[in-house]
């Protein structure tokens, strides 16, 4: 049986492959889980060790890519090099309903494409035409998001400047977003780039919404669902749940969003926020403003869903939390086939993850709800209030990483041996070329959605193709004779 103490031996084995201040700096970032600890003791959103490969994303990639970019009926306009706004294109598989190129723009890519001459002269002027072509082009659009790259913060563009002025001519929303790459340690202050945005650009306007807009009732049963991406599909099972209890959505920030649910999120009565790391900051401040109170919720497998929903039931009366019961009743047969089918499959297979957002500890349940187990988890880009709430989550002995290197969680997996790997696009062909099954949780593989009742029955039946997939009898493991 291992325990504590042979884990942590593990990570000192692990960290001795480095030079002593390398050694010394990673060591904050590794840990092991004890019973009874109020956090995962480990160090978190600082910079990492240069030459040591890093999985972090950028300010640019949060900001555009996660929490501006689902908005489906604004275009987003990455600011600079063609290479930055290329890679962000539908990368993330943010689902919307809609017409692409007419009323919705989730999977096309705007860029100012810098040159040579733009980084010399600055690249305003092109700004300001591409918005007018733009305009031209897609006179439904809603408005305009304008995220800039690396060189617009070197080079000093006034994106604030042709945001007004455009605004002002075109009648139309212009959001500036400075969210250079190089801002921050990880695209985590680019989420927080963007909240702000939201704050200083958008909810001003919300603000004349205080009298009640035209056309609209409002109801005691209001929410919004922050920061769901709708990656695979996953904000619609979710919404759907919250209207099974008697709930009203108003607002899905952002995935298959509207700019005009973003600036209704003041009318709501709840906030109810999916991805913690990336919203919680507009949540705080709404909940200061406007005096909305907010809970992180997590829909990933039944036992959490479960909870999840008596939780936000309890925040209402006893008609939401009588019909919580019924849907949490109504769903239970499926969730017993379905696990029945499936845990004689998985049951005690290890799984070790790494992944940004919130599914280091939010999908946890739902591999313990098919019998299996945790072993090893960290996040891209957490924060200490990550980790404390981690805590809630993983058992003793599991190990903690925080922005583990490719060397590291390497080095853990040939001596750990899961059964899984859940994590991203950069990992997935060095584990499988090293015959460990793998399930890429950014996006889902290709899969989805994950979430709610539908999306668990599709998670299981997905980490059930990759661990007992017959393909892996063909190779061996690094620890497997060979």
């Amino acid at each position: 049986m291992t325990t504590v103490e042979d884990r942590k031996a593990l990570v000192q084995e692990v960290l001795e492959a480095y030079p002593d201040k390398a050694k010394k700096s990673r060591s904050k970032h590794l840990n092991v889980t004890e019973e009874g600890a109020s956090d995962c003791g480990v160090k978190s959103n600082k910079k990492s060790v240069p030459g040591v490969m890093t999985t972090r994303g950028c300010a640019y990639a949060g900001a555009k890519g996660v929490v501006w970019g689902p908005v489906k009926d604004m275009i987003h306009i990455s600011h600079g090099p063609v290479g930055c706004g290329y890679y962000s294109w539908s990368g993330r598989r943010n689902y919307y309903i809609g017409t692409t190129g007419v009323d919705t723009f989730g999977t096309m890519q705007f860029t100012s494409d810098f040159q040579e001459r733009d980084i010399v002269f600055g690249g305003d002027k092109k700004l300001d035409k591409l918005i007018d072509e733009l305009e031209e082009l897609f006179p439904l659009s809603k408005g305009t998001t304008i995220e800039s790259e690396c060189p617009v913060g070197l080079i000093g563009d006034d994106i604030e400047a042709v945001a007004r002025k455009q605004a002002k001519k075109t009648g139309k929303p212009v959001v500036p977003v400075r969210c250079e790459g190089f801002r921050g340690v990880s695209q985590s202050l680019g989420h927080h780039i963007a909240n702000d945005t939201v704050r200083d650009w958008v909810l001003p306007k919300a603000d004349e919404y205080r009298q009640t807009p035209e056309g609209f009732e409002p109801g005691a049963y209001d929410v919004n669902i922050i920061g769901d991406y709708n990656i695979g599909g996953d904000a619609w099972p979710s919404r759907m749940l919250l209207e099974a209890i008697g709930l009203r959505v108003i607002c899905q920030f952002s995935g298959d969003g509207t700019f005009n649910e973003v600036v209704m999120t003041p009318l709501a009565k709840l906030n109810l926020i999916h991805c913690y790391r990336s919203m919680n900051y507009i949540c705080r401040f709404m909940e200061e403003k406007y005096q909305i109170p907010w809970i992180e919720y997590n829909f990933f497998g039944p036992t959490q869903i479960a909870k999840s929903l008596r939780k936000i039931a309890a925040q209402f009366d006893e008609t939401i939390q009588a019909k919580a019961e019924e849907v949490i009743a109504s769903f239970q047969p499926r969730m017993d086939a379905i696990v029945e089918k499936y845990r004689t499959r998985l049951e005690g297979k290890q799984v070790m993850m790494m992944v940004g957002g919130l599914r280091p500890r939010h999908v946890i349940p739902a591999f313990e709800d098919l019998g299996m187990k945790v072993i090893g988890t960290g996040y891209e880009f957490g924060h200490g209030d990550d980790y404390k709430r981690t805590a809630d989550y993983v058992d003793e002995g599991t190990v903690i990483y925080d922005d583990v290197s490719g060397f590291e969680f390497e080095e853990l997996a040939k001596q750990m041996k899961p059964d899984l790997i859940a994590a991203g696009i950069k990992e997935k062909y060095v584990f499988q070329k090293m015959a460990l099954p793998f399930r890429q949780m950014h996006s889902w593989d290709y899969s989805g959605p994950y979430h709610g009742y539908e999306g668990f029955e599709v998670f299981a039946r997905d980490m059930d193709m990759a661990i007992n997939n017959p393909t892996w009898s063909l190779v061996n493991a690094p620890w497997q004779t060979v």
